[in-house]
């Protein structure tokens, strides 16, 4: 689960110009995602260091080049659940900083769907009860209504009607990582925040699981934020690859994108 705010928690197109910095956003979209500076000491090796970002609405970014901790931190900026050191971080227009209060914070998390596996699944409860969580508390004698907004959740990411009645104990690294995309989908965010997901994947599942991703992005009109260091993963999802160079904070274009591209 994510902590309160007082805490820190938690079809492709080529690259426009090979080889350059890419750090702005496409055709002079609306940004959804702007980072200016940002410093954050998070007890690592070095603090994370990101120079400059822009995600433009309804695009698809990947970032590499981030370990599990620092995408972590990174996720806790953008979500406004932990503020930089130095910088600026901005969603939709507005600084994460301007968020006055909890309540505001929690508020503002509507616009986010946010896939981790850092999230809490109840182990002793069915499929269907864990994704029923965002919609109600009273997860045993499920109403239809809830039901019925379950069923569509698990058609849309993947997760067939049989798996829906299993112990989430029970089930796969496959499932499990459906039903955190399932979650963040629940509220109708705009804006996804993907987490090194396919870690506990076997490489096998992963290409099924890209595409759900690009088909629902795609359907719903979101932007995402992939951070992975997954190369298939990235390939198949992003629509623009960047890659952290921790010592500077500089996003360059990595070079097996620019050769998946024929350049």
């Amino acid at each position: 689960m994510i902590a309160p705010r007082a805490a820190i928690v938690p079809a492709v197109t080529p690259p426009s110009s090979p080889g350059r910095l890419m750090t702005s956003s496409h055709a002079g979209g609306v940004t959804a995602i702007e980072i200016d500076g940002i410093v954050k000491d998070y007890r690592g090796l070095r603090p994370l260091r990101v120079t400059a970002l822009r995600v433009a609405r309804r695009e698809r970014v990947a970032l590499s080049g981030l370990d599990a901790a620092g995408a972590e931190v990174l996720v806790n900026l953008i979500n406004g659940a932990g503020a930089p050191d130095q910088g600026v971080v901005r969603v939709n227009g507005r600084s994460t900083a301007d968020i006055p209060d909890a309540e505001a914070w929690l508020a503002s998390l509507e616009q986010f769907g946010i896939v981790t596996t850092r999230a809490v699944l109840l182990e002793g409860s069915t499929v269907a009860q864990n994704l029923a969580i965002p919609f109600t508390l009273a997860i045993d004698g499920l109403t239809a209504d809830v039901l019925e907004r379950i069923a569509a959740l698990a058609e849309e990411v993947g997760i067939s009607t049989a798996m829906l009645d299993l112990p989430i104990a029970q089930v796969g690294a496959d499932v499990r990582l459906r039903v955190h995309f399932a979650k963040s989908l629940a509220l109708g965010p705009d804006l996804l925040l993907l987490e090194h997901p396919t870690l506990g994947l076997e490489p096998a599942q992963t290409p099924a699981f890209a595409a759900d991703v690009v088909r629902v992005c795609e359907v719903r009109g979101l932007t995402a934020l992939a951070i992975s260091n997954d190369q298939a993963f990235i390939q198949a999802v992003a629509t623009r690859a960047l890659s952290l160079v921790p010592a500077t904070g500089e996003l360059v274009e990595p070079r097996w994108w620019q050769r998946w591209f024929g350049f």
